[in-house]
């Protein structure tokens, strides 16, 4: 009985032991056995590839090998000497090798993405030394950007750890990611890998890596960089802004900022030059929102083409001054003079006339007040009034692109929405998503976000803007033998603290599109700060625009276009104007001799043609050139004419 008794206990003690090795300690000795007969690896696929709407590579991965060390096993040997040899292989100092020795444990890394110079350099080393055991290769996959700063700031930049940090890169992350697999191989005591691990692969390609392909044209991209290059030479401003967009799909086909990066060295460059300014930087648009305020007071009915308007020069609103850009009165001009000239207290009084709820209405529905959803990281949304907040001040202010804030992507989509029938559509970035085995996970559609003008009211803005282009503020911005519609504007910056404005400090810019009969090309040009003297839209940003249509019309093979504007001044100064006769004998009573008004200003024939009894109409700006009914011809008291001014 007690040599039973003494096996039952015997047994018991071993089942509960047993079961304590299984159930408390398994986990923690499988481990501690798993690490004594091999290693386990991680391995990363390479991150899927941004490609250009033609299919060119913007940005490609590759697997590289990355060195680490293991201090355990260097530690043994001679550390000292180890780092002497190694550190020059790897462009290192001894002392950065000594540390991570000093540092213990099994794995330390030495040196990341190694060059192939490099890892031949290591490899032979490692050979010559026999020095397996302590030192070793991973393979990693590094990102490439074969065009270095073309489209950095679209594109953005990959971290370690195959993390997207900035652009498409940090967007589009978790799409374009490289897949981690894990393996485990049987190793013997140097680490080499036996039994079934000698023929084990592991592919490289992951099935949830994607490529992305972006609406971007790398051929307008570069003609637009260098553009962008050359007016920071020219101009020497703080930064420098283009967009190029396609205004009937809504694709962006170039986007670009000055200052910027090259993405394969981002970390030396400061985080300011990684911003992308076309989404996240928000600014006072000037006159270029004036083409915005146009449309919605022709679409309302409050104003005409040829409505006459008495400018003074500045007005009062509320107290606050508002004069025009260059202090000087036009005298009597019509609203198509207000626009071509971007007066600004033209554009107040419309704007009052409009009110602050057609104002702020009109201007959310151009897309103003909130993010595109281009697919951007950073994108702003802008800051627009409340209507029940604003003062008549207010009003005027923002009838001439102050007092709001924009982002230049926001813009681009607006002057889009004109050029596309008034239609506003939500732009894109990246044009089609393909999986790893070629099929498509998604494909970018054209996106209607709404009307914001009827059809008849955009073709009598786009006439208005393509005025501007043609013989208006705007005339750098033309290109021989195509039709340009667009608008420039200058605004003073505000102070970061948002207190006012600082003194001469400006961001000229122009946005316009082309060709006006089947428009292309949507495009924005924004210098912020220039610091040269001369801070007019108009003087530095149209010719920047101008370069950038004629070569891109050119690229995209666009035929040149009737342009009905392109004689006018040649024509007018050729043709000799007949000297009018003198009317002779007795004026009838009730009838009148209709004077002669060439060569005279708006506000000098206005009033003229008030003292003689005649109604008045105008059209065109500069000096009188015409008129309907000739001078000296006798007529009854109240008969209109109209006359025709130009330069």
């Amino acid at each position: 009985m007690r040599v039973l008794a003494g096996m039952l206990v015997l047994i018991g003690i071993i089942v509960v032991r047993y079961g304590y090795v299984q159930l408390v300690q398994g986990d923690k000795l499988a481990a501690r056995m798993k690490s004594l007969v091999g290693q386990e690896y991680e391995r990363q696929s390479p991150r899927g590839a941004i490609l250009d709407r033609n299919g060119r590579e913007l940005a490609v991965s590759s697997m590289t090998k990355s060195l680490f060390i293991d201090p355990s096993q260097a530690s043994k040997k001679e550390p000292d000497a180890i780092a002497a040899d190694l550190a020059p292989l790897i462009g290192q100092s001894p002392e950065d090798v000594q540390n991570a020795i000093a540092k213990g444990g099994g794995f330390v890394w030495l040196k990341r993405f190694l060059s192939q110079d490099e890892y031949d350099a290591v490899k032979a080393y490692i050979r010559e030394k026999e020095l397996t055991d302590c030192l070793g290769f991973v393979d990693e996959p590094k990102r490439y950007y074969p065009n270095d700063v073309l489209a950095a700031n679209v594109l953005g930049f990959v971290g370690t750890e195959d993390k997207g940090l900035d652009g498409v890169e940090q967007q589009y992350d978790s799409l374009i990611k490289g897949e981690v697999t894990e393996s485990f191989l049987y190793t013997d005591s140097r680490s080499k890998p036996i039994l079934d691990s000698i023929f084990q692969k592991q592919p490289y390609r992951g099935n949830r890596c994607k490529t992305i392909q972006l609406t971007i044209d790398s051929s307008m991209q570069f003609t637009v960089e260098q553009e962008l290059d050359r007016a920071m030479a020219e101009n020497n401003p703080t930064a420098v802004t283009c967009v190029v967009m396609d205004p009937k799909t809504g694709d962006v086909l170039a986007m670009a900022s000055r200052p910027t990066y090259n993405p394969n060295k981002y970390y030396d460059y400061s985080p300011e030059a990684w911003k992308n300014r076309a989404v996240s930087f928000i600014y006072e648009p000037g006159s270029t929102f004036k083409s915005v305020v146009a449309g919605a007071a022709l679409q309302e009915k409050v104003v005409t083409p040829n409505q006459v308007f008495v400018d003074p020069g500045y007005v009062m609103v509320s107290g606050r001054r508002i004069q025009n850009w260059n202090g000087a009165s036009f005298g009597t001009v019509t609203f198509t003079d207000v626009v071509k000239q971007s007066l600004n207290t033209g554009f107040a009084q419309v704007g009052l006339r409009l009110g602050a709820e057609n104002l702020m209405k009109y201007a959310k529905e151009f897309g103003f007040g909130e993010p595109t959803g281009i697919g951007l990281p950073g994108e702003e949304a802008g800051i627009l009034f409340n209507p029940d907040d604003m003062r008549a001040s207010d009003i005027a202010t923002t009838a001439i692109g102050q007092s709001i804030a924009v982002t230049p992507i926001q813009l681009v989509r607006a002057m889009a929405a004109i050029a596309n029938d008034g239609v506003v559509l939500k732009p894109h970035i990246v044009k089609s998503i393909q999986n790893a085995d070629g099929s498509t996970y998604m494909e970018s559609q054209r996106e209607e976000v709404g009307r914001a003008l009827e059809s008849a009211t955009d073709k009598t803005l786009v006439g208005l803007l393509e005025q501007v282009v043609a013989s208006g503020g705007g005339k750098k911005a033309a290109v021989k033998g195509y039709r340009i519609a667009g608008k420039t504007g200058t605004a003073q910056k505000i102070r970061p603290d948002g207190t006012g404005y600082m003194e001469g400090r400006y961001i000229a810019s122009f946005c316009g599109f082309a060709p006006v009969e089947d428009p292309q090309i949507v495009v924005l040009v924004m210098i912020d700060d220039p610091g040269t003297g001369n801070f007019y839209g108009g003087q530095i940003a149209a010719p920047v625009a101008q370069r950038i249509f004629a070569q891109l019309l050119r690229y995209l093979r666009v035929e040149p276009s009737t342009d009905p504007f392109a004689d006018m001044e040649k024509t007018q100064r050729e043709k000799p104007r007949p000297e009018p006769k003198k009317f002779e004998g007795e004026i009838p009573k009730g009838m009148i001799v209709v004077p002669d008004f060439s060569g005279l200003s708006i506000r000098v024939a206005a009033q003229k043609a008030a003292a003689a009894g005649l109604q008045f109409e105008s059209e065109g700006s500069g000096t009188a050139v015409s008129q309907t009914i000739p001078a000296n011809t006798l007529v009854e008291q109240g008969t209109s004419v109209s006359v025709t001014f130009g330069q």
